[in-house]
């Protein structure tokens, strides 16, 4: 059990700074305006998934947090990250700025697997 503790947080850690990184460079980065309207993205879009972002982030490592809650984010970074690829390859990008948000995914994915180990271990 300890050792699935400790994968958990690793992976769910390492997701919540990505995403509140990113978050804040949406806001803070003016490189982060020119992506989204290289991939067709409205700013305001930017913005909204920067407030999702951290609203997702801070539900993941909030214990209080319901666990029906963490599975939305975990559903909302799974369609970021997918939605981040995809968006990438339509819109001409080399494969090479698809493989971060697959990686990403990987770790997600990582971290809902053991978010569910641990809630069953509970019940």
């Amino acid at each position: 059990m300890k050792k699935d503790k400790i994968i958990f947080w690793v992976s769910t850690g390492l997701i919540a700074l990505m995403m509140l990184f990113s978050a804040f460079n949406y806001f803070t980065n003016p490189e982060m305006k020119a992506a989204f309207t290289h991939l067709g993205f409205p700013d305001y879009f930017r913005e909204e998934l920067g407030i999702a972002k951290i609203l997702g982030a801070l539900a993941l490592v909030i214990p209080m947090i319901p666990y029906t809650v963490k599975q939305f984010a975990y559903f909302g970074f799974a369609l970021v990250f997918i939605s981040a690829a995809y968006a990438h390859l339509s819109s001409g990008d080399p494969f090479s700025m698809a493989i971060a948000p697959l990686v990403f995914l990987g770790i997600l994915i990582i971290s809902y697997i053991y978010a569910q180990k641990l809630q069953n271990i509970k019940a």
